[in-house]
């Protein structure tokens, strides 16, 4: 009580430093010292962040910038910034282009000397870009200059679009087959929607008059078309997207808006004021006008570093009850997606920002495009009138899968879109998830018709994704599909996806997350860390052998104490008429295989000590380097991603050919019986992986500049595909031995006659880029 009433009398000092506190107009505290960032880098920030909040009006901040800028130009740092940072931004950025624009406009109609400046650097940089063959970033110039149509002199952008068109004439005229000029249709049609966002009357004749020879080209179906469709329905039935090549359906988009008045309703024009800012917008209106610097096309324009093919309009929300996302008929759906894919393949070396932009993308198009964020879908049902139900979270997910299901190969590597997807649901769980869902249905219930490559995609996606939100998945949707036979499509994918799921983590997790009926598709061995050494058991042919081999192995003994026992191993195998050389490399090669399960370096390990022996037992005949293949597949059967990554590392060493790994894979039944491998996931990654590694030695060699080596490396490459191509015709037309013995086969002649055209068409589109990509370097050289 006594200490209570000490408190609250309050000591002397205490007394003194409260009634300083209290005092007005008195504060002892030091002052942190304020610190205003320099003008350029205020202006750097303002544009950088420019549009990204939903609660800013467009209208002030692209105001605020340009009066800045304009009062401000005479400062030479804050000059050099904005005229290096505006065609950066055009760039990296290119979901703002419009509000840069804007900027632009308004700073025009302050300080015109400035737009003349940052005309003759893009000009400038569009003329370089379109030298070198960068035609992404000659359209994300060209989408700018297009902006700013109204206030360039005479026809603005229309002449250079138009001698562009010419070129791209003389090159289709030239081959049918050429890209470039089919890119150049697509800059083309993809740049006048935002000319005509400026002003829908003035340019409507000349807009009309460039569509009409457009159309030309845009609505005759490349040659190369068939090739890149994500689909390959059955005989007889049509692919979901025959008749959507991204330039056709451009076409008819832009014939449609010509024919509603140029209404564009998805494109932002914040160039437009409010009825309050009737000034501003007068000043806008009689703005100086400015010739467009010449942009010089050259005569032979090149294809540039990226290869450039047709493009096909690829969605996983189609013909849903309610559209989610824009339809194939509007613009919009050309539009935003052609902005979200520049910026998600431009971004590549931040995953975190791509997500960012993909989860803000309502930001940077008109209001009203899209329902508010994370609308479930069943409530767009609720959507009133004429109004949008396209879900912004849709569409973002949609352009990704877009690039993951991109044929024959998307820019970037496949898990970098993976990565963008874990991020935008991380950042918006809520809202990406029920999104990403319906994409996995679409895709699962198309994966009998999905190109088999894009089904191996899928596969990879839909279980990385998995781990990284701990496996969970409505598994009980697919119940029904556990019963199916192992070669149906769908039971494929399920195999594949547990396989690559316990490969992520391990067989016991995994199990947990599973309801009982698919239980029984994750047996006993997958739970083992290690797998049985068959010579254990003394009924195994050749087991002491193959325990001594083991020992010696594991004691690093050297090689003439091993070869003994590979003697005693040929003798005792020509006496029970086996082949000897097939018998020696079975037992060596397991016993390596046991040796070095601990861990992929010890295998590696392993295999560098004993790759001379290696090298000779696979010299020896086909038959026994096959068998380094079955061993090794054997051993791992429970695990087979781990056989893989073996069998790539005997690839490396030269101790089995890619010719080798195709012939197990695919002729007899090394792989499983009557064509069943066909069906299986795994077997498909090893072929395709080995695949890959000839055409990538390939392309090493041709792009190194020498011709050492050119024509061995491109012999062996059509070699193979040739052999592939044989095997695969006689299993997709039912002539394979193993199908026309009626003892043998299962009564699935269908489904593997369906399997073999399959694989057939993904490994003749193969081929054909290969020979495409030499045909090229040689027009080059």
């Amino acid at each position: 009580m006594a200490d209570n009433d000490r408190k609250q009398s309050g000591g002397g000092y205490n007394n003194r430093k409260r009634r300083y506190r209290e005092d007005d107009d008195y504060d002892r505290r030091p002052q942190r010292r304020r610190y205003d960032a320099p003008l350029p880098v205020r202006i750097r920030k303002q544009l950088l962040g420019l549009a990204e909040s939903p609660v800013r009006r467009w209208h002030e901040e692209v105001q605020s910038i340009a009066h800045v800028v304009a009062d401000n130009y005479e400062d030479q740092e804050l000059r050099t910034s904005f005229l290096e940072l505006v065609p950066q931004l055009l760039i990296e950025q290119p979901l703002k282009t419009p509000f840069v624009a804007a900027v632009v406009l308004v700073i025009n109609s302050l300080k015109p000397d400035i737009l003349s400046d940052l005309l003759a650097r893009v000009t400038v940089a569009t003329e370089e870009k379109i030298k070198v063959g960068e035609w992404r970033d000659v359209k994300l110039y060209l989408k700018f200059l297009a902006c700013l149509q109204s206030c360039l002199e005479g026809d603005g952008l229309f002449p250079l679009l138009e001698e562009l068109f010419n070129r791209a004439g003389d090159l289709q005229t030239a081959s049918s087959d050429d890209t470039i000029g089919t890119e150049l249709v697509k800059i083309i049609l993809l740049t006048i929607p935002y000319i005509m966002a400026t002003s829908s009357t003035q340019w409507q004749q000349k807009a009309a008059e460039l569509m009409d020879k457009t159309d030309v080209i845009a609505s005759e179906p490349h040659a190369l078309q068939v090739l890149i469709d994500p689909y390959h329905p059955e005989d007889g039935k049509e692919s979901p997207t025959a008749n959507m090549s991204l330039i056709g359906l451009l076409q008819k988009q832009l014939q449609n808006e010509a024919m509603n008045g140029w209404e564009l309703s998805c494109l932002p024009r914040p160039w437009q004021m409010p009825p309050e800012e009737v000034e501003q917008q007068e000043k806008l209106d009689n703005a100086q006008k400015h010739a467009l610097p010449t942009i010089s096309i050259p005569e032979n324009v090149v294809a540039g570093p990226r290869p450039l093919f047709p493009e096909i309009y690829f969605s996983v929300y189609l013909n849903q009850e309610i559209e989610s996302v824009p339809p194939v008929s509007n613009i919009a759906s050309s539009l935003i997606r052609d902005a979200l894919l520049d910026t998600i393949n431009i971004l590549d070396f931040n995953r975190g920002v791509t997500a960012r932009f993909l989860i803000d993308v309502d930001c940077y198009f008109a209001p009203g495009t899209f329902v508010k964020r994370a609308t479930p879908f069943d409530r767009l049902r609720d959507v009133e009138g004429d109004r949008s139900t396209w879900k912004p979270e849709d569409v973002a997910v949609d352009a990704v899968f877009s690039q993951l299901f991109a044929l024959p190969t998307p820019e970037h590597k496949l898990v970098y879109y993976h990565s963008v997807l874990t991020e935008a649901c991380k950042i918006a769980p809520a809202a990406v998830a029920p999104s990403l869902g319906r994409a996995i249905r679409y895709s699962y219930q198309n994966i009998h018709q999905l190109d088999l490559e894009l089904c191996n995609r899928f596969l990879d996606w839909f279980t990385h994704h998995l781990s990284n939100f701990g496996f969970m998945w409505k598994w009980t949707e697919w119940v029904e599909d556990v019963s199916l036979p192992d070669m149906d499509p769908r039971k494929s994918f399920i195999l594949g996806a547990l396989d690559k799921e316990i490969r992520l983590s391990f067989a016991q997790r995994i199990k947990g997350t599973l309801p009982e009926p698919y239980q029984a598709l994750i047996g006993p061995e997958k739970e083992q860390d290690t797998p049985e050494f068959k010579y254990n058991d003394d009924r195994t042919p050749f087991a002491a052998e193959g325990r001594e081999i083991a020992a010696l192995l594991k004691r690093k003994a050297p090689d003439e104490e091993i070869q003994p026992i590979i003697d005693r191993i040929h003798s005792a195998a020509l006496d029970q008429s086996v082949d000897a050389f097939v018998s020696s490399t079975d037992v060596f090669m397991t016993a390596v295989c046991w040796v070095g399960s601990k861990s992929l370096s010890h295998v590696l390990a392993c295999i560098e000590r004993t790759k001379d022996r290696l090298l000779d037992a696979g010299a020896a005949s086909e038959a026994a380097r096959a068998q380094i293949i079955t061993a090794v597949v054997a051993y791992w059967s429970a695990h087979p991603g781990v056989a893989i990554t073996i069998i790539e590392k005997l690839l490396n060493y030269s101790i089995i050919t890619p010719g080798a790994v195709i012939e197990w894979a695919l002729v007899g039944d090394r792989a499983g019986p009557y064509g069943q491998a066909l069906g299986k996931a795994w077997v498909f990654e090893l072929v395709f992986n080995t695949v890959v590694k000839v055409t990538g030695r390939l392309r090493q060699v041709v792009s190194s500049g020498t011709s050492d080596g050119v024509e061995e490396e491109v012999a062996s490459m059509r070699d193979l595909f040739k052999n592939m191509e044989d095997v695969l015709v006689s299993w997709a037309e039912g002539t394979k031995d193993q199908i026309m013995d009626p003892m043998e086969s299962d009564g699935g002649e269908d489904l593997v006659k369906r399997w073999g055209a399959r694989w057939l068409r993904v490994f003749r589109r193969r081929s054909a880029i290969e020979e495409t990509f030499l045909l090229e370097n040689k027009l080059a050289s």
